[in-house]
């Protein structure tokens, strides 16, 4: 009775699809077809919380978007979506232009630009591959059913395929979707879409890389949806027009900038700033680059810190990762963006970029902290920035009798005369 049993297996092992095969081999039982952009119409409100890769490394923010109606661009009829974008404590609102067959943002207000890329290479990242195109090429709306729906455009050019019917629930209510997949560097990316609505519900995608953990490429869910909503954003003004009404610099460069190691010289900073004169009140950014002691061309990753205000005794005022809801903050490739507001009042203020250690999110680095303190003048933002004092340039003469008086190459009466002639021009003043 064993060599039946036996057989039987070996046959199965001979004649089954290899587990690689059947990975890449897509589709589900679910009827239908989806593209991005489906259903999409005026009056349409949905919320996100998402992140992108290229925008300060997946930091989260959250998205709002109205479609407020029609908008005709040369000979194209698009989308008009007004937008409101809450990043940390700054708000940004403007607008941006949806195609009708693919939801590309393709125009729109500047203030918006690296979240209206952001959105593109993540919600509507599938636009890619399913489209309300009906003119084939590969082109068009995508069967659930199909086996694929195209490929990466990584190294390997693995498929983007339906793989499971599920159940998904998100702040905005639980759906019926369909996941669609693909693998890329090892992991498994992931969007969950429902039939008939617009854009997908979930993300979480992975980044390609040729070893190591995958950090995540982008990664968003949904948090509300409305239909037929008159404007919400009604009387919200963006950070900027309140920073301007405070008299704040809106526009600035991190113009700034300190290179220095760790006061236990376990790493290297190469810190940027702006702007130049920071006042209580006001926005302020920084780009902070972390270094290999050994090589300043390397940048370091999984980057495990604070940005914090110190005292001189080093006890943490205020910390940037608290504010923003986190443990710490957290950088994959070593080059960290924050925004912040200077609550620090004027004067000098000790800021402390403070390095737990390199280790990947939720693992607890193994070495001990280091830190080093930039510090920086805050003004009050009613106050103006100081004028540069002018000099007036001392003639070479005059300088050079004080060198040959002091070296006794002169006598005493020659140097009284460069001093009588200084007093003469102006260039020193006798108190009386």
């Amino acid at each position: 009775m064993i060599f039946p049993v036996i057989l039987s297996l070996a046959l199965v092992g001979l004649f089954a699809p290899p587990a690689f095969a059947q990975f890449q081999q897509g589709g589900v039982d679910y009827p239908g077809e989806w593209y991005a952009g489906e259903g999409l119409k005026q009056g349409d409100f949905f919320s996100y919380a998402m992140c992108h890769v290229d925008y300060k490394e997946c930091t989260e923010f959250e998205m709002d978007i109205w479609i407020k109606g029609d908008k005709q661009v040369g000979t194209e009829e698009k989308w008009l979506a007004e937008v409101v974008v809450y990043d940390g404590k700054k708000l940004v609102r403007g607008e941006m232009e949806l195609g009708k067959l693919a939801p590309e943002p393709t125009g729109g207000s500047a203030e918006l630009a690296v979240y209206r890329s952001a959105f593109k290479t993540s919600i509507v990242w599938l636009s890619a591959f399913a489209t309300g195109h009906e003119g084939g090429g590969g082109e068009g709306p995508k069967a659930f059913t199909s086996t694929s729906w195209g490929k990466i455009g990584n190294i390997g050019g693995e498929q983007v395929m339906p793989t499971a019917v599920e159940s998904v629930t998100v702040p905005a209510g639980t759906y019926e979707s369909v996941l669609v997949t693909w693998k890329t560097g090892g992991a498994t990316s992931k969007v969950w879409v429902v039939d008939g609505f617009p854009f997908p519900v979930k993300a979480d995608t992975k980044t390609h890389v040729s070893e190591g953990i995958p950090p995540p490429e982008y990664k968003f869910r949904l948090l509300k949806y409305d239909e037929n909503v008159d404007n919400p954003f009604e009387g919200i003004e963006s950070s900027d027009v309140i920073q301007a009404a405070l008299g704040c610099e809106t526009v600035f460069e991190k113009s700034e900038t300190l290179k220095t190691p760790t006061k236990n010289f376990d790493y290297s900073l190469h810190v940027f700033w702006g702007p130049e004169n920071p006042k209580q009140g006001c926005e302020m950014q920084w780009l902070i680059k972390f270094i290999s002691k050994f090589d300043e061309t390397e940048f370091l990753n999984q980057v495990q810190f604070d940005l914090l205000v110190v005292d001189d005794n080093l006890t943490p005022l205020r910390s940037i990762a608290q504010e923003e809801g986190r443990q710490f903050l957290y950088s994959p490739s070593g080059q960290a963006l924050i925004d912040m507001t200077v609550q620090e009042d004027p004067g000098t203020a000790r800021y402390a970029i403070w390095i737990y250690g390199l280790a990947p999110e939720g693992i607890v680095p193994s070495t001990a902290s280091d830190f080093a303190i930039v510090e920086i003048p805050i003004l009050a933002r009613e106050e103006s920035i100081p004028e540069p004092v002018p000099t007036t340039k001392i003639p070479d003469w005059i300088k050079n009798n004080a060198g040959w008086w002091a070296d006794g190459q002169i006598d005493d009466n020659s140097f009284v005369q460069g001093i009588q002639f200084l007093i003469k021009e102006g260039i020193m003043k006798i108190s009386t």
